[in-house]
């Protein structure tokens, strides 16, 4: 493969995906990275989150394979799924994000992992069943989705795994990982709400 056009935004991205990786590992260890939104997370995130806008800006599209290599295009899409406050960005990469799609020059699945993830923050079902959260039970189940009897056969156009495999794995991680189920789901959900409207994913209202 011919090397990436933008070889020093490559390096950039690697590195800030690197250290949003360091950070939340961190945080992990201190116990301290599922207690809401965790500040110091948020403030990595959304150091990372105006780069890539400047990134945008600079470029006129995505930064994707042609432009950054595989794996700068991965740390990119990376950065524009944790920019969880910034949903303006957001929807903008997913939009340019498409566009790499049609050109061939960006995987379908980062689409789609992002066509979901803004679908669940505006409060809307997801289409390919890429997000995840507890229920009020204690369990990791998928948020809701939009067309069930389809779900499989976007996934398959989209690159993912089946469905099915995708819910064990969840929920196999979620037994044995650092995350536990919320004490208070329902105030869990309520200061969840408020931050939405807080950001702008939701009408403030």
């Amino acid at each position: 493969m011919d090397a990436p056009a933008h070889e020093d935004l490559r390096k950039e991205l690697l590195a800030m995906v690197r250290e949003d990786f360091q950070v939340r590992e961190t945080l992990v260890r201190d116990g301290t990275l599922f207690d809401g939104y965790q500040p110091r997370m948020r403030e990595v995130h959304e150091r990372n989150a105006d780069r890539l806008a400047a990134i945008l800006d600079r470029l006129g599209a995505w930064p994707d394979q042609k432009l950054v290599g595989d794996d700068g295009a991965e740390s990119a899409w990376i950065i524009a799924q944790h920019a969880i406050s910034r949903p303006s960005l957001m929807r903008r990469s997913f939009e340019l994000v498409r566009d790499a799609v049609a050109r061939g020059t960006a995987p379908m699945r980062h689409a789609a992992h992002l066509d979901d993830r803004i679908r669940v923050f505006e409060g809307r079902p997801q289409r390919y069943g890429t997000q995840f959260d507890w229920n009020e039970q204690g369990e990791m189940v998928p948020k809701p989705i939009e067309d069930p009897a389809a779900i499989e056969d976007l996934r398959e156009e989209a690159g993912l795994m089946p469905f099915f495999e995708a819910v064990r794995r969840q929920r196999e991680a979620a037994m044995h990982g650092p995350e536990m189920p919320p004490d208070d789901w329902r105030e869990r959900e309520r200061v969840y709400e408020m931050w939405l409207r807080e950001v702008g994913w939701r009408d403030p209202s």
